[in-house]
C-alpha cells in the first residue's frame, strides 16, 4: 500500500506544460474586433477530439465544493480526446495529474492550484481526478463527444493517497 499526501503547488504555463495548456489570456496578443469594442484571443489551448471521427462539444459541469483533506479513491484519463475545464465565474480550483501511461504512476502525482481568472486543458491519455472545485459552481467544459471508449478509471481505493488544501 502506497502512503502519499499531496499538496497542490501554483501553476504556471512551464510546470504544467507535460499535462496540458494553462488558459489564459497572459502573454498573447489579442486582436481588436467588433469596432475595438473587444479583444479576441486565438491560440489559447490545443484542442485535440478528431481521434476515431471524434467531434468536439461544450457543457456545463455543476461542481460541488470538495472538502478537504480528500481522499483520491481513482484517476481517470481519456485516451481519445482533450478535456478543457473554464469556470464560469472567477474561483480558484485544483487539479490533480500523472502523467499518460497504461496506469497513474503514483510516483510521478502532480497537484496545482489554478488561480481565478484561469482555466485548463488535458491533453489526451493524461491521468487526473475528476474537477475539484472549492466551491458550487458551473464549469464550462470543452470535450470529446462521438464513438469509442474515451474513459478509462484506475481504482486507487488500496492506496492512501491524500490531497491537501
Amino acid at each position: 500500500m502506497t502512503n502519499l499526501t499531496i499538496k497542490p503547488k501554483p501553476i504556471s504555463k512551464e510546470n504544467f506544460k507535460k499535462f496540458g495548456d494553462v488558459i489564459t489570456t497572459e502573454n498573447i496578443k489579442p486582436l481588436e474586433i467588433n469596432n475595438g469594442y473587444a479583444k479576441r484571443y486565438d491560440g489559447i489551448a490545443n484542442l485535440n477530439t478528431k481521434k476515431d471521427n471524434g467531434e468536439s462539444t461544450i457543457s456545463i459541469f455543476s461542481a460541488l465544493k470538495r472538502t478537504f483533506p480528500m481522499k483520491v479513491d481513482m484517476m481517470e484519463k481519456h485516451p481519445l480526446g482533450s478535456q478543457a475545464f473554464i469556470p464560469m465565474k472567477e474561483t480558484t480550483f485544483l487539479a490533480f495529474v500523472a502523467p499518460e501511461g497504461e496506469k497513474p504512476d503514483l510516483n510521478k502525482i502532480e497537484s496545482f492550484i489554478i488561480p481565478k481568472g484561469i482555466g485548463i486543458n488535458y491533453n489526451p491519455g493524461i491521468w487526473h481526478f475528476p474537477l475539484i472545485s472549492t466551491e458550487d459552481m458551473n464549469f464550462l467544459v470543452v470535450d470529446r463527444m462521438g464513438e469509442g471508449d474515451n474513459l478509462v478509471i484506475h481504482d486507487l481505493n488500496k492506496e492512501n493517497i491524500t490531497l491537501e488544501f
